[in-house]
């Protein structure tokens, strides 16, 4: 078996179909499911993959199937395609979905198959995702091997235990919005100072994909490359004096507790 079943291509399947045939992967050895055929169409035409509407036909000797659809919907999915699995003598099912354990997703399949939980997060779409993978008890090394290097054709991979799985969402799933809403908020600072909204746009962009560049490729921490361009009594003192007295850092507490228990809610509903 060699082919990858993609449930629900969605933006984030259809992020982990480009990122695999951008790696040389046989788009052929693709297939993905969707709920209309003008979708199907899309992905045949733009990624050279089969499609399909029919999940079992999907799954049918795939050695890899990603499950790709919300989290409410996962565990029924899984309980459809459950005998199709089976009958492969190997298939590794990776679920994309935020909040569901590998306990609810094995007992939706037959015993000794082979789950990961894994957390994307929507940068995958450009190829700089963060992936953080949880293995459930019947992955072999070998498996989660291969696993970690079809998600690593869109972005950073690591191995996390399960009971870290809901802060890693708070944390990295979830975080890509946090800072599109402060990106959003200084646009319409600027805005509010009297910038053209196109000029404030620029400029909050552009700082954002600058700092990101910065963090990711300095040696330096995030504390230190704050304290570089803080300058004592200087205009950004003034700035961060005013954040965190109106709370930021308390508000990112906050945030990312109610992020994570809401992923623990997700996965106690299954």
């Amino acid at each position: 078996m060699s082919d990858i079943a993609i449930i629900g291509a969605g933006n984030i399947g259809e992020a982990l179909i480009a990122g695999l045939v951008k790696a040389g992967r046989d788009p052929q050895s693709i297939i993905a499911t969707n709920r209309t055929p003008e979708r199907s169409e899309f992905l045949e035409r733009e990624y050279g993959v089969r499609t399909t509407s029919d999940n079992v036909q999907a799954v049918d000797k795939a050695e890899f199937v990603f499950i790709c659809v919300k989290p409410q919907y996962v565990v029924e999915m899984l309980g459809e395609l459950s005998d199709a699995i089976d009958n492969n003598d190997s298939t590794t099912v990776v679920s994309l979905a935020a909040g569901i354990s590998v306990a609810a997703m094995e007992d939706a399949l037959a015993a000794g198959t082979p789950v990961v939980r894994a957390m994307p997060n929507t940068p995958m779409l450009v190829g700089k995702g963060m992936n953080s993978c949880s293995p459930g008890r019947f992955v072999s090394t070998e498996q989660l091997g291969a696993v970690r290097e079809l998600l690593g054709t869109v972005g950073d991979t690591v191995v996390v235990s399960e009971s870290d799985m809901d802060a890693v969402c708070a944390l990295s799933g979830s975080a890509p919005a946090y800072y599109f809403l402060v990106t959003e908020a200084l646009i319409d600072a600027g805005v509010q100072m009297g910038l053209p909204r196109d000029l404030a746009t620029t400029l909050a962009r552009n700082s954002a994909a600058g700092a990101g560049a910065l963090i990711e490729s300095s040696e330096d921490d995030p504390v230190q490359l704050r304290a570089n361009i803080s300058s004592p009594a200087g205009t950004t003192v003034a700035a961060l004096r005013e954040l965190e007295e109106s709370g930021i850092r308390g508000a990112f507490y906050r945030a990312v507790e109610a992020c994570a228990l809401r992923s623990k809610e997700l996965g106690a509903q299954d």
